[in-house]
């Protein structure tokens, strides 16, 4: 009995499936620091927002580099608008510096298994490092939503949720929004 060449050449992939499996991560063993790609590292170089602050903008939280974009739309003040630039520019050097330092500190993980030194007390270290580093980022874009709910009124913190395309973001507003101080 002759079997067909496609039945085979199936049976030859089936049966390599079973005894290989591509890593999700192939390729990125050339990457200079493992866990980050090139993309990540510079965006963490640049005060991007990376995600970080997705628990404040998706509650109701404006953040200030998208304020700034919605600025005609949110009929800013000029004060609100000099307010809103101000916590941007603060946030953005905050998160710059902490991610500088958390790629830094990625980068020293990287060399500890490269180098084939790490132990498990230098590890220890080194992710105490990249946890502090990565909480000093995250805090600087969290912090930043928080200050720029006291710069918009309860109706253009509404109207921003609505802008983004956000669906009861700011359901909970006068709750949400304890220290709300609206100023214009």
């Amino acid at each position: 009995m002759r079997i067909p060449r496609v039945a085979t050449a199936s049976a030859v992939i089936v049966l390599s499936g079973i005894c290989f499996a591509a890593s999700p991560y192939v390729g990125q063993d050339a990457r200079e620091i493992k866990a980050l790609s090139e993309s990540e590292v510079a965006d963490l170089l640049a005060g991007k927002g990376m995600g970080y602050a997705k628990a404040a903008e998706l509650n109701g939280y404006p953040g200030p580099a998208h304020v700034i974009e919605l600025a005609a739309q949110l009929q800013l003040t000029p004060e609100q608008l000099n307010r809103t630039r101000d916590i941007h520019a603060r946030m953005e050097a905050a998160a710059k510096a902490a991610g500088a330092s958390l790629v830094a500190a990625e980068r020293e993980l990287d060399v500890l298994f490269r180098s084939h030194t790490v132990t498990s007390e230098l590890m220890a270290t080194a992710l105490k490092q990249i946890a502090e580093a990565e909480a000093r980022v995250r805090g600087a874009h969290l912090a930043a939503h928080i200050e720029q709910t006291s710069v918009l009124s309860p109706e253009q913190i509404t109207q921003y949720s609505e802008l983004r395309g956000y669906r009861g973001a700011t359901r909970h507003l006068d709750h949400a929004h304890p220290n709300h101080r609206s100023q214009h």
